[in-house]
């Protein structure tokens, strides 16, 4: 026989369930380690897979963005353990918005780029700050530390801080295809192009004031 629950078990189970997904600290998994629920990819969709535990890219251009929350990200710690084959290119952006074609316009992107042949290395803020010499290997996750405190962004590669940025008040757009400034927005990950892969798991965010 069906019983119906009061409305009162309902909101508490839900308000549970909304608790144990933030931990002591307030980190919130952005990815469920199962799956892509959450995460939405743009144009070449099959560039991306769920793979061993991670998110995997490999294949012509495209990007992952996250679409697990609706509420915009300002200030906050984002994290993710990232590992990349030899020649590969990818990145991370945050304070970006989801579009079905191009390079993303909005927001930063941390570079992902042990051995490609970019300058720009794993911890770049793209365009902004270059990092020649990251800490860190192709064929080994390393932790990927985003922090976005007000006009400061900070980038740390296993704990080492390889950018310490403050944008400067009234900055403007980049160019016409790249804002490259603070605002709000979620997160993605960049498939760049089909002889890169490069894996993406642990993902988390810490929302800060």
């Amino acid at each position: 026989m069906l019983r119906t629950l009061p409305i009162s078990v309902i909101l508490l189970s839900l308000c549970f369930s909304s608790v144990v997904a933030e931990d002591s600290d307030g980190w919130v998994s952005l990815f469920d380690g199962k799956s892509m629920s959450g995460w939405k990819a743009s144009e070449n969709k099959d560039s991306w897979q769920f793979k061993d535990g991670a998110l995997v890219c490999h294949g012509e251009r495209s990007h992952l963005f996250y679409a697990g929350d609706d509420k915009p990200f300002v200030n906050f710690e984002f994290k993710a353990e990232v590992m990349t084959t030899p020649g590969s290119n990818a990145g991370i952006y945050f304070h970006t918005k989801y579009q079905e074609e191009g390079w993303p316009r909005h927001g930063y992107e941390a570079q992902v780029n042990v051995t490609h042949k970019d300058p720009k290395k794993t911890g770049s803020l793209y365009g902004v700050v270059d990092v020649s010499d990251p800490p860190c290997k192709d064929n080994e996750y390393w932790t990927q530390h985003i922090i976005v405190k007000g006009k400061h962004i900070t980038i740390k590669i296993n704990g080492k801080t390889v950018v310490d940025h403050t944008e400067p008040d009234g900055k403007e757009a980049f160019s016409k295809n790249f804002e490259r400034r603070l605002g709000n927005g979620t997160f993605a990950f960049q498939a760049h192009d089909p002889k890169s892969t490069a894996y993406f798991k642990n993902i988390r965010v810490k929302r800060l004031p």
